[in-house]
């Protein structure tokens, strides 16, 4: 995908740890979200309830720059590439609205695997939305 899908979120009280930033875990929560978003709930449920066909967590890198607080806007910019037939490699990142300041730079490796958790193609459907 060359153009970044973006979704956009507000940090709430509860977001925060007891230095008044985004509690470090709460990225990995936006970052799935922003993915959820970008596949689509519907076709999500439908590829698990009817083809038995899910995704799960191979791998997640973060990089901290600095941290939202309570009140702000992020934004979280998708980018996704197909590594293999098997996994796709979604970068992104996480952006203060207000600034466009960079707050965290990820990247989440994704594998797709069937009800018994064996390892299973990316469905064409996902891969034309993602743009492959």
């Amino acid at each position: 995908m060359d153009e970044a899908f973006e979704f956009r979120l507000q940090i709430y009280y509860e977001d925060t740890d007891h230095s008044g930033v985004v509690y470090h875990a709460n990225y990995l929560k936006y970052f799935e979200r922003a993915r959820e978003h970008m596949l689509g709930v519907v076709e999500l449920r439908r590829m698990w309830e009817e083809d038995g066909i899910g995704f799960v967590v191979y791998k997640a890198e973060l990089t901290y720059k600095q941290g939202a607080v309570f009140g702000d806007e992020v934004a979280i910019r998708s980018r996704v590439e197909a590594e293999s037939a098997y996994r796709l490699v979604f970068r992104q990142n996480a952006y203060r609205s207000a600034d466009d300041a960079l707050l965290v730079e990820g990247a989440v490796q994704l594998v797709c695997v069937d009800a018994s958790k064996k390892l299973v193609r990316v469905p064409d459907a996902v891969l034309r939305v993602v743009g492959r």
